[in-house]
């Protein structure tokens, strides 16, 4: 995994907005329609090939295909996977019982959308044994790479932990939420050493060590809600044991809403927690209002000296484009938290479309405010190397 050695690198959290059309073909899909593969084929090429392009023109140098052939960031391993049907009852995040207008508001923008709280469950064994899809997604983005006159400096690409599947596809099957979690490690691991194989940088994306506390498990303590994050992390730990850290990146979130949050967990709670993934790098949200504060904890909690943050200073929820200015003075922040310049690359709080038909921010403003975070990055850059 490349430091930011002579500038700070820049790269975002994983999904990009997708054309309508791709979007709407991908919904109708996950809800069973009959879909022309070769109509999905080509948008999904279409769109790989785009969000490449305006990757590279707005100066990101790590990254990947937007998720653009996924219906949802971890909901699309249904699809892949076998041992997975009927429906999931997922329970109402603690936001929406507090703020039920804010629910109501939410609900209203999301009419038409990929399944989020009512994905498949799993109802036997699980089995990945065709990796047909993550082959061709991982080939599809080196394609699209290749045909580009620049390249990134790294590329990834982002597969979900076995605790986020297992709270967002629930469990119908299994004896103990322990041996569910367990299961898709076990099969989940035939993914992640697919895209070490094809050369990519593994991100995986684990939202439950930290949403979760508002969501599955909000009826748990905090102290029983730690357990669990170290239960999660000890199974992802099992699924990467063969491939070097330096090669991993990790996402950990509070969900990507433009909610109160006012449930969510404290950094500070699961920090020490999350320094025992076995990850080269962390990525976490320090720009949206509820969290921006918590870059201070890298003092407190000093970031372990083989592993990079990828510092969320660009908010994924909002059409607000931030100012170049702004940018700068979170990275110089985080940096002097940090206390080293080059383990820490410029990122953003989120992914902007996890779900097909979630979009919070417009196509044209995440291109602007990731040509923010390329500038801001720019200039702090300037200040940190003179």
């Amino acid at each position: 995994m490349q430091r930011s050695e002579r500038r700070l690198l820049t790269t975002h959290v994983g999904s990009l907005p997708r054309p309508p059309a791709l979007a709407d073909l991908l919904i109708r899909q996950e809800q069973g329609e009959a879909i022309a593969t070769e109509e999905r084929d080509r948008l999904v090429a279409a769109a790989v090939a785009h969000v490449v392009q305006k990757q590279l023109e707005v100066g990101i140098d790590i990254g990947n295909d937007g998720e653009q052939p996924r219906v949802g960031f971890q909901t699309y391993v249904a699809q892949r996977m076998q041992g997975f049907g009927g429906e999931s009852a997922r329970p109402r995040p603690r936001d929406w019982v507090a703020f039920p207008d804010y629910a109501a508001l939410l609900q209203a923008r999301r009419r038409h959308t990929a399944k989020i709280f009512n994905a498949p469950q799993a109802i036997a064994e699980v089995v990945y044994t065709d990796l047909s899809a993550a082959t061709a997604e991982c080939d599809l983005f080196l394609q699209c790479c290749a045909a580009q006159p620049q390249a990134f400096v790294e590329g990834f690409m982002t597969a979900a932990s076995p605790g986020i599947i297992a709270t967002t596809l629930l469990n119908a099957y299994y004896d103990s939420h322990e041996r569910y979690v367990f299961a898709l490690a076990r099969e989940m691991q035939k993914e992640y050493e697919l895209i070490h194989a094809k050369g990519l940088l593994l991100q995986i994306d684990a939202p439950d060590l930290a949403m979760e506390r508002t969501y599955l498990f909000q009826h748990l303590s905090l102290r029983e809600f730690l357990d669990v994050v170290e239960l999660h992390i000890a199974a992802l730990n099992t699924a990467l044991a063969n491939i070097p850290p330096a090669c991993i990146r990790l996402h950990v979130c509070w969900g990507n809403y433009d909610g109160p949050h006012v449930h969510d967990v404290p950094l500070e709670a699961i920090l020490p927690l999350l320094y025992q993934a076995r990850v080269g790098a962390l990525s976490i949200p320090l720009a949206n209002p509820r969290h921006q504060h918590e870059y201070r904890l890298f003092k407190t909690y000093p970031l372990p000296d083989d592993m990079l943050l990828l510092a969320g200073v660009i908010d994924s929820t909002v059409n607000y484009v931030e100012h170049p200015e702004v940018v700068a003075e979170r990275l110089l922040r985080i940096v002097e938290a940090v206390g080293d310049r080059e383990r820490v690359i410029a990122c953003t709080d989120c992914g902007f479309s996890t779900f097909a038909g979630s979009t919070l921010v417009a196509e044209s403003v995440v291109w602007a405010k990731l040509w923010a975070l390329r500038q801001g990055a720019d200039l702090a850059s300037a200040r940190l190397w003179g």
